[in-house]
């Protein structure tokens, strides 16, 4: 639950970055959440979460 909250926080601040620099329009911002909220719904969500979870374990455990 933690890593999903902080990735959604990571992309907020990633979308507002790109939306204030004039890289990031607010039609494809909204495709993107659109995209987001329908690939949720679908039978990959569980494969893209596992991922994201192998994907962050494996960060964390690193040292530097």
């Amino acid at each position: 639950m933690a890593i999903s909250i902080s990735v959604v926080l990571l992309l907020v601040v990633l979308a507002v970055i790109f939306l204030r620099s004039g890289g990031l329009k607010a039609s494809h911002a909204m495709v993107c959440v659109l995209l987001g909220f329908f690939l949720a719904g679908t039978s990959m969500a569980p494969t893209i979460q596992e991922g994201l979870n192998a994907t962050a374990s494996v960060v964390g455990s690193l040292r530097p």
